[in-house]
């Protein structure tokens, strides 16, 4: 097994639809400017309350990725 070092970093994600497509938006934005990304792990999870209904969901990530 090969030996691999990460980097961090934290990045955050919104979507109206759900918490699940926060994520897959910020995984996705990601992977257009960083190579290699193995693994994320959910911080924080926040909202907006806009009147009586919940209007934007909004996800903090840490994301790894190894290094060259």
């Amino acid at each position: 097994m090969d030996d691999h070092v990460y980097r961090v970093i934290q990045i955050v994600g919104s979507s109206e639809k759900s918490i699940d497509d926060a994520i897959h938006v910020a995984i996705a934005r990601a992977s257009k400017t960083l190579r290699e990304l193995r693994w994320f792990e959910v911080v924080e999870t926040r909202g907006h309350i806009d009147g009586d209904k919940v209007h934007h969901f909004q996800v903090t990530l840490k994301v790894g990725f190894t290094i060259d």
